[in-house]
């Protein structure tokens, strides 16, 4: 058997073609996967793939390429790199993790950067595949990989990569160079990125298209140059173009004759003032419009002029094409002027030469030189493009630069007639001829477009004998053509006649260069004209040679020629780089033929043009070493005055490029081998001279040329050492040290008086360091270093800061650092004392820093990382002892200082500071043991040792910060963090042996624990941010720092023992931010450390409440901001849970631990919910959660102030202003009226409490007018009137009231939509923790019915699984690993019965009282018992009823609050059907009512529920209720429901008796086109009376069918008891009366069988509110599965609450004036009789009787008077028991008061008929209604149907006997109620009730109230503000004080907020 062998060789390789990995072990590889190979065998390769290193495997060998590579750490844990190229490696990496982050981009939608960086992709892969076949030359190579690498920076900045640093396009290994080095790499990418390099040359690119004109018909020739009009005078050559007939290129296929290139421009030229000037000539007829002639001949003609600023090109599209208008000039004698004249616009000169004539051209300038521009418009060079050069040098003069340019210009001529009438047409023809008077062939160039040719012809001006031309032509003559050369100007004229031919008629000449040599001197020169008329004479040149040329150089005798009147002036410029004009110079290059003059040449040698002087450099230093050999005595300070004249002319930029030639010269051509003693003694001279010499200028000039005197000195001694074999070498040595001597000596002359000798000092110190290479040259390393070092040495100490010389010494350190000489180690430790010795004096003074850092730089790049040697350890010991602790302040100090506010300095300080953080981290990078040991040794005493502690923390807590760097610097910073938590470890050493125990200091340990902890939160560290294979790479270099800095601190902590006090609590929230770092084995490192925080508190105080208290208060800030995740908190909890397992105080411990971890899991949830984009109910529900839980658990006041405020936020921003109003008003509430100082919190400034609540009651109000909720705003605007009225604030008080009183028109004007209520279950452990498993009432927007509902939970949760049934889930569904959500409306149940019960009390008021301070809702389920009868559903029919109690009352803080407790009791069918009917006549006489009052718009309403209602009893409706009840067999079984079937009966009856009464106001107000339907309704009536076995009603419900007040029905008397009573308790039972509950049903109770199904959606669900009845809406049933009705809109009228009752008497008081009322003042219960005791059941009145009642409205109200009655009376009794006596007759409706108020009543007596289940709620009586002196509102006994039969539950009238037990019992409930006359001043001044919040109080909830308006329940009723006619009557009542407490609860205090 094979055996696997590890591989040597083959470790790399890449995947040729996917493998599926089938075989057992097999490892799928994928094409173009990396793979690392460990072991072979028989074929396989066993390995990993690089990017999933974890996952290993097997794999066939044929399908992998082996790649050649470098392996590190060989063994286990060895790494591989390919040995590729660098940039290939790099690019490979790159687009790996380009391409996952490009596919982002499409998803995230960022379709530009998508697309470029495809391309940019692209473009990379094909440049990788350049590189990868190798076929490319060195230069290629090269721009390719600048290209690729430019490329790889532009992707990784868009993508915000990391700036990766590269030298040579290849990237560093950090690790392998210098800290300073890697900065400076950073540092030139950073700023070459950011700013490109201005550039001072530019080109202009010229491409002539065509010439655009109507009159063409002859050749053209364009000539373009560049004009500089503010000298008047061209800059450039020209540029020559030839076009055709057509205006197009005469040669196209020639694109240099075409384009050109106007080269080496300026910065300067570039100004507005210069032009581009085209002048267009033409070819042809002397005039444009002449005829043909017979003759052939051609003159070049003006055509015209074009111009074109250069600065408008800067601005312009350079790629667009320009045309160029062209002008033409008025007269012929001005055209050489014209582009002068249309610049200046002098119009009269020129005109536009056709309309549509133009010049195309394209024009763009170029930047940068022209090599550059070789390579970036490679085509335009490859295609072929005409250099256009500047006229004379640029302004840098290259060396080899070879020119020899003579540019004449023919400016102008003066002719005379020659015996003609009219002027001469001349022409000018001009050649250039050499010493044999042959033409030079080619070498006459008009312009660069075209070669030169043999003569040049100008053009003709026509009849002009004062021609002007201005036309330059230039004569490219060589060298040694030069000398004896002449140029000849032929005139010519022109005729015009037929023969056209051109005859000569003079000529001039000039030669090229003087006798002496010198050439024709630049300027302008007036030839002579010589006359000549045959072309013969002009053969032999010798003849005419020899006549003079010029006017100027005429001998003084030959007036002759001189008065002629012809000449022609030229101008002529040459540009030569090897002949002179300059005499001087000659007669110094030709010394030997005139050594006489010697002294006076080399005098005259610093007056010569440098540029003259440059030319010939050679010759020049030959010349001067030349005189200075043979005749050194004599001339030898002359010929030293030369040279240094001419050292520095090469100083100046325009020739600096030469110094290169004189390197040279000494280097190969100089031969001066004697000279060196001469130079040294003249310069000794010089330097000797200094202290005594008053003018110092001179010599400074010597000392400036030192480098290259020293040059000239060592190559002439080496010369000399060659020559004789080393003789004198002694002599030469000590010369030098005489001469470094003198040197010394003048260095260390201190300033006296004025400062010349200091500025000299300076000027030999700058040129110093270039010396030390030549001396080198000839002295060893150490002699040379020796004498640096003296020289340097010897300068003076004590010189002031702000000396001049203090900046140059500085600059002679770095040059020395940076020279040669200090690289080598052997001289370095020679010079390092005296550069540190200075560099450290600048340091400590805070001067020239940007220097002292550079020379840092350089020596701490010179230290080599592995550098082992003696030498080099004790340069880090010399440099540590020097330079650190200076070092250290020098970066305090910069980074303290405060930043000036100009953008420009700011980064030279960003400069330095980064620079001296590198110098710092690369010199403790090469810190040791032994460094850091000595380092420490060399603390005297502890302060100083504690101080450099101190420093070093505070400089590493700076390096850590974000703005050190800039953030793609990922690479330095790690290499930083890497530094310092080394350095960190060596430091703690000494932080535990010095500073413990007794010597304990903490500061130094707080600073030590501030730094560790800034360290690991770092951002660069957090590696879990990072791609997969950024964290790999980082982790295999580095390791994760965090877990290191953790161990360490955890090791300190453990050191502190009894010292870990002074850090509690301090260091909690530090710690605690660093356990919430996502790193596992950090936060196991670091949380037991809070087990020991508690122990060492607990020990100390006995309790850990401070580090439970700041715990609390970091985690909230800091889980906030995105930290800590579900996984901490699970690990928090165990780890600290098991650490206190055997500690004595582990219950408290325990406590503390849940409540955190409580409070995390709210935390996360809150931040989860926080993260999701619109504001939601979820955000809102979590933001409570978390409120209440700093409240009620915690404690914690500021943090509950702030929740507060955010859950405030975001109910403004859902637009929840009730639900804000409620939550300020929890602020609100803990504070007081009291001028107690607050400070400045959250966005309130520093105020007064009483200002701050007095903000926030405006504020509140404000929100609650918004919301519409303007009866809590009123007792708002009460409160805080009152604090006006206090402080007689009269003008806030009027105010004020103006604004209650616009809130009460609010409420009775304006319309207010009433919510829908839904029961809401979150099922299932994905919900959030404050959701998990709970179910909640939520309070729906407006018009959200339960179908919206549901999609906008599920739009919350659209994870959540809706439940499709009513029930309770069971277990599985709680514990489920999903969300499931209940949803189903529900119905409130109103607490404030005894409003809504009132009669008068508008109905928009009411609205109110039903949706508001709701804390019972109701839920009603049908279902059927035993056997369902299909006949009769009925009889089975039950009722499951449901009760939720919420938390707290609806609506509050939130839209949604959590269900209590929850009740459950079924209903019986006959109690069901008894609900069904009473909710029917409720609605009937509603409906009745509004119809009567004129309240409807139409009739409809009251139509469609009389249809509904006798249609459904016709079609057995009610027939199925007898059938189900009324039968022997029910009765017989069920004998306890006797009561219930009579009142059933009494229902029914009372129906059919509101149908009648309904019917007959139906027949009043019906539109004739309705009549028919009531015909059919009044038939059905009939029917459905005859199906009921109605023949005749009794007589008591004849008399009074409906009782109303007023002529209307008093709705909303029906008062019911809840099933809660005011303080929580409550009876559940199995089968429950539906007595016991509200009449007020607003939703059906259930889904009724198919044949009930009509009556139930018209008689159930209806609210009874009138207006909800007008407006015809069935609501939803409550099921959420099945509902039997559609929702319509439900609007309603604003109204506010009376339920603020009247003032309350004492018990006492009240019985005693109720028992003195008259009969007249008594409220009478008379018309309220119990239907139920047949003792007391009323006979009829007779007929015509006057207290008869009426049904007529008319009657007159003496004739309604009624007499007292049997307080009850029932329905389902024979007629014959009445014994005449009847019902209360009504009064009449003009009439407002009371109603029958002279009947007596007579106490009943309580039956089984009114059960009592629970007490009564308060019952508040509305201001038109009186009650009987003896019913007391506390009285729980209920009763049957009124006598009007408007309710069918009511409170039953009770005896005084009753009312005085009552009035015994244990706790009263509050009595809002009043006595009749009370009602009766109320109604008669018109005053409206007061108002109130009610809420209920709940002794049994152990929760906190909830914040609401409302007033505390109490035994006593809540006060309300005096009103007129209580003040009217003070002297029957007096008021007590305590009747009027605050309406609020006592304030909790706030803590300074």
């Amino acid at each position: 058997m094979n055996m696997w062998i590890p591989t040597e060789h083959e470790k790399y390789g890449v995947v040729l073609a996917s493998f599926r990995g089938t075989v057992q072990h097999g490892l799928p590889l994928e094409i173009g996967d990396t793979v690392q190979i460990l072991e072979k065998c028989e074929g396989w390769y066993r390995g990993f793939v690089l990017k999933n290193p974890n996952a290993k495997g097997i794999f066939p060998c044929n399908y992998i390429h082996l790649k050649n590579a470098h392996i590190k750490n060989k063994g286990q844990f060895e790494t591989v790199m390919p040995t590729e190229d660098s940039v290939i490696t790099e690019m490979t990496s790159t687009l790996r993790d380009w391409g996952a982050m490009w596919k982002q981009l499409f998803v995230k939608n960022e379709g530009d950067l998508f697309h470029r960086l495809w391309h940019v992709m692209n473009e990379i892969l094909d440049l990788r595949r350049q590189v990868l076949v190798g076929h490319l030359t060195h230069d290629r190579m090269r721009d390719v990989k600048q290209h690729i690498t430019a490329r790889l920076d532009w992707g990784n900045e868009q993508l915000g990569l990391d700036l990766v640093p590269r030298r040579e396009f290849s990237m560093v290994d950090p690790d392998e160079i210098s800290v300073t080095e890697l900065y400076r790499l950073m540092e030139h990418r950073h700023r070459k990125k950011e700013t490109p390099t201005p550039v001072s040359t530019h080109h202009l690119f010229v491409h002539l298209k065509s010439l655009m004109s109507s009159n063409l018909g002859e050749e053209l020739e364009v000539f373009f140059f560049i004009y500089d009009s503010r000298e008047n005078k061209p800059l450039s050559e020209r540029f020559f173009v030839k076009l055709n007939k057509n205006g197009l290129p005469k040669f196209p296929e020639k694109t240099e004759r075409q384009c050109t290139l106007f080269v080496d421009l300026g910065s300067g030229d570039l100004r507005k003032d210069v032009y581009i000037v085209v002048h267009i000539i033409r070819i042809g007829r002397m005039g444009a419009g002449e005829k043909k002639n017979t003759s052939n001949v051609q003159y070049r003609r003006p055509f015209g002029c074009a111009v074109v600023s250069i600065a408008d090109l800067l601005t312009a599209d350079s790629k667009d094409d320009h045309l160029l208008k062209v002008y033409a000039c008025n007269t012929e004698s001005d055209w050489s002027q014209t582009h002068d004249n249309i610049i200046k616009k002098v119009n009269s000169r020129y005109n536009l030469s056709g309309s549509n004539t133009g010049l195309a051209v394209a024009l763009q300038l170029l930047h940068g030189d022209i090599e550059q521009l070789r390579r970036e418009y490679m085509v335009l060079f490859t295609r072929g493009v005409s250099i256009t050069k500047k006229l004379g040098f640029s302004d840098v003069i290259m060396p080899g630069e070879m020119r020899n340019d003579l540019y004449i210009t023919l400016e102008k001529g003066e002719f005379e007639k020659g015996g003609k009438s009219v002027a001469r047409n001349v022409e000018v023809t001009v050649y250039a001829l050499d010493t044999d008077g042959q033409i030079l062939k080619g070498f006459v160039a008009v312009g660069s477009g075209e070669p030169g040719g043999d003569e040049y012809h100008t053009f003709v001006l026509y009849h002009n004998n004062s021609p002007r031309w201005s036309e330059l032509i230039k004569l490219p003559i060589p060298v040694d053509m030069f000398r004896g050369s002449h140029v000849r100007f032929e005139f010519r004229h022109c005729s015009t006649k037929d023969k056209g031919e051109k005859k000569l008629f003079g000529f001039s000449f000039v030669p090229l260069m003087q006798e002496d040599g010198r050439t024709l001197p630049d300027g302008t020169h007036e030839l002579i004209v010589h006359k000549c008329e045959e072309n013969a004479n002009l053969q032999d040149c010798a003849r005419y040679l020899k006549l003079p040329f010029s006017k100027s150089n005429l001998p003084g005798n030959n007036q002759t020629v001189k008065g002629t009147k012809e000449s022609l002036w030229i101008t002529s410029f040459l540009c030569s780089t090897k002949l002179t004009q300059n005499g001087d110079m000659l007669d110094l290059l030709k010394w030997r033929a005139h050594p006489e003059r010697i002294s006076d040449s080399l005098s005259k040698l610093k007056e010569i043009d440098g540029s003259e002087i440059v030319k010939f450099l050679q010759d020049t230093l030959d010349t001067l070493f030349g005189i200075l050999d043979e005749s050194s005595q004599r001339y030898a300070l002359k010929v030293f005055d030369c040279l240094v004249h001419i050292i520095n002319l090469l100083q100046d930029s325009k020739f600096e490029h030469f110094k290169p030639v004189m390197d040279t010269y000494i280097e190969s051509h100089f031969a001066g081998a004697l000279s060196y003693r001469d130079l040294i003694k003249v310069l000794k001279w010089y330097v000797d001279r200094i202290i005594e010499a008053d003018r110092q200028e001179h010599i400074q000039q010597v000392l400036k040329a030192t480098e290259y005197i020293f040059k000239y000195i060592i190559q002439s001694r080496r010369l000399f050492a060659l020559a004789t074999g080393g003789q004198s070498e002694e002599e030469f040595r000590c010369c030098m040290h005489e001469l470094f001597m003198s040197i010394r000596f003048f260095l260390s002359q201190e300033n006296k008086g004025s400062r010349p000798i200091t500025q000299t000092q300076a000027v030999f110190l700058q040129q110093f360091p270039a010396v030390y290479g030549e001396l080198l040259k000839l002295f060893t390393v150490r002699e040379v270093a020796t004498f640096v070092r003296e020289t340097l040495g010897s300068l003076p100490t004590a010189s002031q800061a702000d000396c001049p010389l203090e900046a140059v010494k500085l600059h002679c350190i770095t040059k020395t650092v940076e020279s040669q000489l200090y690289t080598n180690p052997e001289s370095r430790c020679i010079l390092l004392p005296v550069v540190l010795r200075l560099l450290q004096a600048h340091m400590q003074e805070q001067r020239d820093l940007v220097m002292c850092a550079h020379i840092l730089t350089c020596m701490l790049s010179l230290l080599k990382k592995d550098d082992a040697e003696q030498t080099a350890s004790e340069e880090v010991d010399l440099i540590v002892e020097s330079v650190l602790g200076v070092l250290l302040r020098t970066i305090l100090e910069v980074s303290n200082r405060p930043q000036p506010a100009g953008p420009t300095l700011r980064p030279q300080v960003q400069d330095v500071t980064g620079e001296f953080v590198s110098c710092l981290l690369a010199l403790l990078r090469h810190m040791k043991d032994r460094h850091y040991q000595q380092l420490l040794q060399r603390f005297t005493s502890k302060d100083d040792l504690r101080d450099f502690l101190l420093h070093i923390f505070t400089v590493f807590r700076i390096l850590i910060r974000p703005e050190m760097f800039p953030k793609d610097w990922t690479v330095m910073r790690l290499v930083t963090n890497n530094i310092i938590i080394t350095t960190v470890l060596y430091l703690s050493d000494a932080l535990r042996k010095n500073f413990l125990s007794d010597k304990f200091d903490y500061k130094v340990w707080d600073s030590y624990f501030c730094l560790s902890v800034i360290f690991i939160n770092q951002s660069c560290l957090q590696l879990e941010t990072f791609s997969a294979s950024k964290r790999k790479k980082i982790l295999e270099k580095y390791g994760d720092m965090r877990v290191m800095m953790g161990c360490e601190i955890f090791s300190m902590w453990q050191n502190l023992g009894e010292h870990k006090l002074n850090f509690i609590p301090a260091m909690i929230g530090p710690f605690l931010e660093v356990t919430l770092v996502p790193q596992p084995d950090l936060r196991n490192v670091m949380i037991p450390i809070f087990h020991d925080m508690m122990d060492w508190e607990q020990r100390r105080s006995g309790n850990f409440k401070q580090v439970e208290a700041k715990l609390i208060d970091k985690l909230d800030s800091l889980m906030s901001e995105g930290k800590g995740d579900e996984t901490y908190r699970e690990l928090f909890n165990s780890i600290l849970l098991k650490k206190i397992e055997r500690e004595t105080w582990r219950e408290s411990g325990i406590s503390l631990i849940a409540t955190v971890t409580r409070l995390m899991e709210r935390l996360l949830d809150y931040r989860d919910c926080m993260k999701l984009g619109e504001v939601d109910g979820k955000k809102i529900g979590c933001t409570v959660s978390l409120l209440n839980f700093y409240k009620t658990e915690l404690n914690k006041e500021e943090m509950y102030i702030r929740y507060i405020h955010k859950l405030y936020d975001l109910h403004l921003k859902a637009q929840n202003y009730t639900e804000a109003s409620y939550t300020l008003l929890l602020y609100d509430e803990l504070l007081e009226w009291s001028e107690r100082p607050l400070r400045e919190f959250l966005s309130y400034p520093m105020q007064s409490e009483w200002q701050r609540k007095e903000y926030l009651h405006l504020t509140i109000i404000q929100n609650f007018d918004r919301g519409k909720c303007w009866e809590n705003g009123i007792i708002l605007c009460r409160e805080l009137a009152d604090q006006y009225e206090s402080y007689y604030d009269y003008r806030n008080l009027s105010k004020m009231r103006m604004m209650e009183a616009s809130f009460y028109d609010k409420i009775m004007d304006q319309q207010r939509l009433e919510p829908e209520f839904f029961r809401v279950g979150f099922y299932g452990k994905k919900f959030p923790f404050f959701l998990r498993n709970k179910e909640f009432v939520c309070r729906g927007h407006d018009y959200e019915r339960l179908e919206a509902f549901q999609q906008r939970m599920l739009n919350e949760f659209p994870h959540a699984i809706a439940m499709q049934h009513a029930n309770q889930p069971d277990q599985t569904i709680y514990q489920a690993e999903a969300q499931y959500l209940q949803i189903y409306a529900v119905t409130p149940i109103p607490d404030s019965q005894d409003v809504l019960q009132r009669d008068g009390v508008p109905d928009n008021i009411k609205s109110f009282y039903k949706v508001n301070h709701i804390w019972r809702f109701r839920y009603d389920r049908p279902f059927h018992k035993g056997t369902k009868d299909k006949e009769n559903e009925f009889k089975s029919l039950w009722v499951e009823r449901t009760t939720l109690t919420l938390v707290q009352s609806l609506p509050g803080i939130s839209r949604w609050f959590e269900v209590e407790r929850r009740e459950l009791v079924e209903v019986s069918p006959l109690e069901n059907a008894i609900e069904v009917i009473e909710n029917k006549n409720l609605q009937l006489r509603t409906l009745i009512t509004q119809c009567q009052t004129r309240q409807m718009q139409n009739i409809n309403p009251l139509t469609m529920c009389l249809n509904g209602v006798i249609d459904a009893a016709v079609n057995g409706g009610l027939a199925r209720y007898q059938e189900a009840f009324f039968v022997k067999d029910y009765i017989m079984n069920h004998p306890e429901d006797g009561d219930k079937i009579g009142r059933l009966r009494e229902l029914m009856f009372e129906q059919a008796h509101i149908l009648e009464f309904g019917l007959t106001v139906h027949e009043k107000f019906v539109p004739q086109d309705m009549r028919p339907l009531h015909k059919k309704l009044v038939d059905q009536f009939h029917l459905m009376k005859s199906s009921l076995g109605i023949q005749e009603f009794p007589a008591y419900v004849r008399a009074s069918p409906i009782h109303f007040t007023n002529g209307s029905p008093r709705a909303g008397r029906n008062s019911a008891p809840n099933i809660m009573n005011p303080e929580g308790g409550a009876r559940v039972v199995s089968r429950r009366s539906p007595l016991s509950y509200p009449a007020v049903n607003r939703y059906s109770s259930s889904s009724l069988s198919s044949q009930a199904s009509n009556e139930v959606s018209n008689i159930t669900g209806q609210s009874e509110s009138s207006d909800e009845v007008f407006n015809m809406q069935p609501s939803p049933s409550t099921s959420s599965l099945s509902s039997n009705h559609s929702a319509s809109p439900n609007v309603t009228s604003s109204a506010p609450s009376s339920a603020r009752g009247s003032p309350q008497l004492s018990d006492k008081h009240k019985h005693s004036r109720e028992n003195c009322l008259s009969p007249r003042e008594r409220p009478c219960s008379a018309i309220y009789p119990n239907p139920l005791d047949p003792t007391q059941r009323p006979v009829p009145h007779p007929a015509g009787d006057a207290s008869m009642p009426r049904s007529d409205p008319n009657i007159s109200t003496p004739d309604k008077v009624v007499k007292p009655a049997p307080s009850s009376w029932s329905l389902d009794m024979p007629p014959s028991d009445f014994n005449g006596k009847g019902p209360p007759v009504p009064p009449r409706p003009p009439y407002t008061g009371s109603p029958a108020k002279t009947t007596r009543s007579q106490s009943p007596v309580m039956t089984s008929r009114s059960p009592q289940k629970t007490s009564a709620p308060p019952f508040t009586p509305s201001p038109t209604e009186c009650q009987t002196t003896g019913l007391v509102s506390n009285s729980p006994v209920l009763s049957g149907s009124y006598s009007s039969g408007i309710s069918s539950l009511s409170r039953c009238s009770v005896s005084e006997a009753s009312g005085t037990e009552n009035t015994s019992t244990d706790h009263a409930l509050p009595n809002s109620a009043s006595s009749g006359s009370d009602e009766l001043i109320r109604r008669e001044n018109k005053t409206p009730p007061p108002y109130s919040i009610h809420e209920r109080n709940n002794p049994r909830r152990q929760v906190p109230l909830p914040p609401s308006l409302s007033i505390p329940p109490s035994i006593d009723a809540p006060p309300i503000p005096p009103k007129p006619h209580q003040i009217r009557r003070q002297d029957t009542e007096p008021r007590r004080p305590d009747q009027f407490p605050r309406p609020r609860p006592i304030p909790r205090k706030v803590s300074q907020l």
